[in-house]
């Protein structure tokens, strides 16, 4: 009998940050790496630099490295809807100022990851406020989008913060690799609790999200996955090279390789980034129309049909794009009202 090989498929990647999304695979929806190199911020936490060339709400171009997306005074995305999968935010650099339908919000930065389930449907915004007036504000971001299962489509919203505080990391290989576990379990340190109706909440599901630091010269091997079913995809974004069980990648290349074989990372020539999605896929039909991801189209239909009546809870806040005081810190207002910070 042929042995299955373990990297099965080599993906290209968009290497310029922000414009194309990566592909992904089931249980996985979306994948996409922001990096906008923002100038100095203005008196309005937008960038103090001419907008006039840009598309001001839809600019996606990259002009002098860095994008408004759909914001008009501070970059980001206004308010918009969500129904039947999760949002995961994870932060590199910059902040990220939330605002949604549940009456919760948040500011967020580096390390920190928000977890958000959309369910049966909310709306938020997620606006980049460019804080410091003195020095440039870049911002770097992972934005992950992830399937719930039909059970779960009409779950209630839930909004979930895990501050860079309590999340583990692992280093290996003499420290030549940091391994940040943001969801699943690694060496025996376990992400913070995703959300409760999340598919990542079922172990079954063996969904794990790490990302990866490599010195030159590091070595790792990761474990076996639980599942047979398991498969993994291995973004390498950045470095000159990667060689993933003996066949080297160049940079900007993805991989999906077998998750219940043991998969061994080398970075030969250079320091290197990694970002690792792992799951049982779902399995069921996906159809997908803009923000609503559902299994048929009919329930498309009526996503559609049920937010032009309800708004989804309809939008609390003042403007379509908030954004907190300037001088507010890293916080989480939960929909009762309780406060917590990191």
């Amino acid at each position: 009998m042929k042995t299955q090989p373990t990297l099965l498929k080599r993906l290209p990647l968009d290497p310029h940050g922000g414009v194309a999304p990566w592909p992904t695979i089931d249980p996985f929806l979306f994948c996409v790496h922001h990096l906008d190199r923002y100038p100095q911020g203005n008196e309005k936490m937008g960038p103090k630099a001419s907008l006039s060339g840009r598309q001001i709400g839809q600019d996606f171009e990259g002009k002098d490295g860095w994008r408004m997306y759909h914001g008009e005074t501070v970059p980001g995305f206004p308010a918009h809807p969500h129904r039947g999968f999760e949002t995961v935010t994870v932060m590199r650099r910059g902040y990220v100022d939330h605002s949604d339908s549940l009456g919760a919000a948040a500011r967020y930065g580096r390390g920190d990851v928000q977890w958000l389930t959309a369910g049966g449907g909310i709306q938020h915004s997620e606006m980049f406020p460019l804080l410091d007036r003195e020095k440039d504000n870049h911002a770097e971001l992972f934005q992950i989008w992830m399937n719930l299962p039909a059970a779960s489509k009409h779950a209630q919203p839930f909004f979930s913060m895990l501050w860079d505080e309590t999340i583990p990391r692992v280093t290996k290989d003499d420290d030549k690799v940091t391994i940040t576990v943001i969801a699943g379990e690694l060496d025996g340190k376990k992400a913070p609790s995703p959300p409760p109706d999340s598919w990542a909440a079922r172990p079954e599901a063996d969904v794990a999200i790490w990302s990866i630091v490599m010195k030159q010269g590091g070595k790792v091997t990761l474990p076996a996955s639980v599942g047979q079913e398991t498969l993994r995809t291995i973004y390498f974004f950045a470095g000159p090279a990667l060689v993933i069980e003996g066949e080297k990648m160049d940079a900007f290349c993805g991989a999906v390789v077998a998750g219940h074989r043991e998969v061994t990372l080398v970075a030969p020539d250079g320091d290197v980034e990694v970002l690792v999605l792992q799951g049982r896929p779902i399995g069921e039909t996906v159809a997908q129309y803009g923000p609503f991801v559902m299994n048929t189209r009919a329930e498309i239909q009526q996503a559609f049909a049920d937010y032009q009546k309800t708004r989804f809870g309809g939008w609390p806040w003042k403007s379509g794009d908030p954004v907190h005081a300037r001088e507010e810190g890293r916080f989480a207002k939960r929909p009762d009202g309780t406060i917590e910070r990191p």
